[in-house]
């Protein structure tokens, strides 16, 4: 560092030829003066220098219009150097990085930012920026290498700009609201551009080919999907010598996959689900040794699995679910030994899986071949694929019983083989206890008329301490709701409707102690299972069964109920006083019951009540006016002629005039179909996420109910 020249030897006069001890001691002193002043100086750089006069200027602009908290400490006070988020170059006088990601910015970007023309990296990730960027922002920062805005409002075109900087490396605008055509100039110049991501936002027109055709060499990473580019995908990704990774998801992509995809040898991901492509997988892919996931999921491809798929040695993931593919499983997929996820759901695909060897695929971890037209038994191969958490095979023609050998999947955590030809439902759960870690059994419309196991499951339950979902709707299954669902600890999803069990509810169903929301979840086939859990307001929907006895009061007590729908079944007795408590209820359907007596006026206080039904049932005397009743249509009333009111159009007595109510009768219990949780294809989900509720209060809910039986 260069001293200043007041600060120089003043005073110490050289003589020529020697110097005196006392002028030596003296630049002794002063020697070590200047060290100390130097190293003071290197640590307070703004002591001496400040930045760029102009670069201040356009940054403080620039924080003038946004918001942030706390506040940024940028100010005429300090130098720009030291400022939060600002670095300089190395003689402290540019500004070269603006980092302040995720900072709570909030506004839009001035364009007194594009004045700071030696910034070469700029980072506004996760922030609250809107608006559109500056025309012109590119070209004029001519020096930047890395620009992310990714995770913020900002909308509107690209800015207009008729070159870019050549020092590119990476480009990040994704989860935004930008839209429009992506030009042919836009970029033009970035010849080193390595990353490319417009993901999660609204572009439109083809997708921009320039972006990797002109930085061939050193594009490593394009990312186009969640908007909605239109025709086909352009050529030219073919000479991407370095590509790793192309996804184009989620738009309206036709055609069919380029042809000289194949020549990108270093691509490792290749992902475009959720467009309109079409035609067979070219073979030539099967070339791309270095793939590692193929993400053709919900397109129109057709024709057979690639025959030569095995060659992709390197591949984890094929996911080609949702297509029209036809024909069986390639064998030589047997060689993708490092394949961890395969899903080939909904499609025609056919063969018999007994015969299948997938004992080779030890590091498999989810296996979906759900909803194709597969035959023969559940295939025994699979048992040597220890790293396997969860196995869908629904919709398919798997016969006979799940054998006692899958007790060596011990990490398998979800089973679901619903509406196949299963056979004997004892043998099958005695199988399934020995997967000590499964939580969810999904064996909806399998073991049709087969008695529900009872005596046999009691021997040894612990294989089921884990289970929180249970489903076999639709089986036929008769006897009684068996005893031993009290015992499942952790048991939260029940769905045993479409059955024939048999039994009566009444007023010791056990709800006093229930202090569990009960969730709907619709089409659960078709939800993802394999991670994460459901989050659902909490709903009981008991709609739709041979449900008989009253309406237990102990509704009440559950104080986070959004919806409670009981239509279509044969409950009797008059509506509970106690819903009212329910006070954040949403949706309340008691329609086509045999309920009798008066409307509950305390039921005007649910102020969130969007939804209300007793329609068909045998209710009377006046309905209550004020607050959500005063919305409901006359159709929420009807098929009750002894209500009246102005919304029926009956007018109303006196009690002197009608003082001799009806006597109220209650039916005799009949044998029905007791489904505990009538979900549309699924049942209902116990549990919560918000905490408030316990596991144990479930088991003895169960525990009385069964003692009905």
């Amino acid at each position: 560092m260069k001293v200043p020249a007041h600060w120089q030897t003043s005073g110490v006069k050289a003589r020529p030829g020697h110097f005196s001890h006392r002028d030596l001691s003296k630049m002794m002193e002063m020697n070590v003066v200047l060290t100390i002043v130097s190293l003071t100086l290197g640590c307070f750089p703004s002591a001496i220098y400040a930045c760029d006069e102009a670069d201040a200027d356009s940054l403080l602009s620039f924080a003038s219009i946004v918001s942030s908290s706390p506040s940024l400490n940028w100010s005429n006070s300090i130098d720009c150097c030291l400022w939060e988020g600002i670095t300089c170059n190395s003689d402290l006088t540019r500004v070269t990085r603006l980092w302040l990601p995720s900072r709570g910015l909030r506004g839009p970007v001035a364009p007194s930012l594009a004045n700071v023309n030696h910034l070469t990296h700029l980072n506004l990730y996760r922030n609250s920026l809107f608006g559109s960027l500056p025309p012109g922002f590119f070209s004029s920062l001519n020096n930047l290498q890395i620009i992310d805005f990714s995770h913020n409002d900002l909308s509107g075109k690209l800015p207009s700009s008729s070159s870019s900087s050549s020092r590119l490396e990476d480009v990040n605008l994704s989860s935004n609201r930008m839209g429009g055509d992506i030009p042919s100039w836009f970029l033009k110049g970035a010849w080193n551009l390595s990353s490319f991501d417009v993901s999660s936002n609204q572009f439109t027109g083809v997708m921009p080919s320039h972006i990797w055709i002109n930085s061939s060499r050193s594009i490593q990473f394009l990312d186009f999907s969640m908007n909605y580019f239109s025709g086909e995908i352009p050529r030219g990704l073919g000479s991407c010598l370095n590509l790793k990774v192309f996804r184009a998801g989620s738009n309206s992509l036709k055609g069919s996959l380029p042809h000289d995809l194949h020549k990108s040898a270093s691509i490792e991901e290749l992902s475009v689900p959720q467009n309109q492509l079409s035609g067979p997988i070219d073979e030539a892919i099967a070339n791309v040794t270095n793939l590692r996931i193929i993400e053709l999921s919900s397109n129109g491809f057709t024709g057979p699995i690639l025959a030569e798929t095995g060659k992709l040695y390197n591949l984890q993931q094929l996911l080609l679910q949702n297509n029209r593919l036809n024909g069986s499983l390639p064998s030589s997929l047997m060689d993708c030994t490092n394949l961890m996820l395969l899903n080939l759901r909904s499609n025609s695909l056919l063969g018999d899986l007994s015969t299948f060897n997938f004992s080779k695929l030890v590091q498999l971890r989810v296996l979906d071949l759900g909803y194709n037209d597969f035959s023969g038994n559940f295939p025994q191969s699979l048992f040597s694929c220890k790293s396997l958490t969860a196995v869908r095979l629904s919709a398919n023609r798997i016969a006979g019983h799940i054998p006692p050998e899958i007790s060596h999947l011990q990490s398998l955590s979800f089973m679901a083989i619903s509406r196949s030809n299963l056979s004997n439902i004892a043998a099958t759960f005695t199988s399934l206890m020995g997967c000590r870690n499964l939580t969810a059994i999904i064996l909806s419309h399998n073991f049709i008329g087969e008695s529900m196991p009872e005596v046999e499951m009691t021997v040894n339950l612990r294989g089921f301490q884990n289970l929180e979902l249970l489903a076999l709707v639709g089986c036929q299954l008769q006897g009684r709701v068996p005893a031993w669902l009290a015992t499942l600890r952790n048991l939260r999803v029940l769905d045993l409707s479409q059955n024939r069990l048999t039994g009566e509810m009444g007023n010791s169903l056990g709800l006093s102690p229930l202090v569990l929301p009960i969730f709907v979840v619709p089409d659960i086939s078709r939800m993802r299972l394999f991670n994460g859990r459901f989050v659902l307001p909490p709903a009981i929907y008991l709609d739709s069964n041979g449900l008989s006895g009253s309406i237990p009061v102990e509704i009440g007590q559950l104080k986070s109920l959004h919806v409670l729908s009981l239509s279509r079944n044969h409950f009797y007795g008059s509506i509970p006083d106690e819903i009212a408590q329910v006070t954040i209820l949403e949706r309340l359907d008691l329609s086509s019951n045999s309920l009798t007596g008066k409307i509950p006026a305390s039921l005007v206080g649910l102020h969130f009540l969007s939804s209300f039904s007793i329609a068909f049932n045998d209710l009377d005397g006046e309905i209550p006016s004020g607050g959500q009743f005063d919305t409901f249509p006359s159709a929420s009333f009807e098929g009750n002629p002894k209500l009246c009111g102005s919304i029926v159009q009956r007018p109303c007595f006196t009690q002197e005039e009608n003082d001799a109510p009806e006597p109220k009768h209650a039916p005799e219990p009949e044998d029905t179909i007791v489904g505990l949780a009538a979900g549309l294809s699924f049942g209902f989900i116990v549990g919560s996420t918000c905490g408030f509720f316990y596991m144990d209060d479930f088991r003895r809910f169960i525990a009385r109910f069964t003692k009905f039986f």
